[in-house]
């Protein structure tokens, strides 16, 4: 299986890359930062994988997508599957009071993630097979006061994401939507952690078997879908009194 991962220094792209890997898998990965790339293509070879490209971006320059994406096929030819990771946890009081953090935080976790599905969508289309996944959030399943920047980024890609897979139905290419709950990572070092917080390795393992499943919709864990319809449930008026 030939597998793009963009955003892969992320906690939960590494940790799914290396399943991946642990499996024989040919890979290719984009991220930012060549050292860490430098690293984890080491690391992954070494776990078993294949074959590894990599190439350096920064993805919110959507002029660079396409190359890029470019360079993935032209090392892997075909693509089964493309996973996109890439992400930030806004500060909400500074982004809702200042437009140009805002505007990063949404080019960041929405924009970016819409451009590069307008390059990705075609070719898959086109080659008449695919996965294309992307890790979004239950925060976009709504608007909470404590991060509806981020929450509304990541609410916009999901629609998005829920349309194309309709479109995309007839060619034979399917769309998942992952929705991450809480994620002891690298972003979320600065907050308590609790009851309901997860490890990026078991987010992955839940990753790869949705894929491998057809999945649609992947909450991550499981509960956070029950969790989220009870929130979803809750009246406007009570709502908007809630502070978490």
């Amino acid at each position: 299986m030939k597998i793009l991962i963009i955003g892969a220094t992320s906690a939960i792209a590494k940790a799914t890359a290396r399943i991946y890997a642990e499996r024989g898998q040919e890979l290719f990965l984009i991220a930012r930062n060549e050292e860490k790339l430098d690293a984890l293509s080491a690391d992954l070879t070494v776990r078993g994988a294949q074959r590894v490209g990599h190439a350096v971006v920064d993805l919110n320059k959507y002029r660079d997508h396409g190359k890029a994406i470019d360079a993935a096929f032209d090392f892997l030819a075909t693509i089964d599957i493309a996973l996109i990771c890439h992400g930030s946890l806004p500060d909400q009081d500074a982004s809702e009071i200042n437009f140009k953090l805002a505007e990063r935080e949404i080019n960041t976790n929405g924009l970016s993630v819409i451009s590069l599905l307008t390059i990705l969508s075609p070719k898959l289309k086109q080659q008449g097979n695919g996965t294309i996944a992307v890790i979004t959030s239950v925060a976009g399943d709504r608007g909470r006061a404590s991060n509806f920047v981020y929450g509304a980024a990541k609410s916009m890609v999901s629609a998005y994401l829920q349309g194309m897979r309709g479109k995309l139905f007839p060619h034979k290419v399917h769309m998942v939507d992952i929705r991450p709950g809480l994620v002891d990572s690298p972003m979320t070092a600065h907050l308590k952690k609790g009851l309901l917080w997860s490890s990026p390795e078991s987010i992955a393992n839940k990753i790869v078997a949705g894929i491998a499943a057809g999945k649609h919709t992947l909450y991550a864990p499981g509960y956070w879908r029950v969790i989220m319809f009870v929130v979803r449930l809750i009246p406007e008026f009570i709502f908007k009194r809630l502070k978490f």
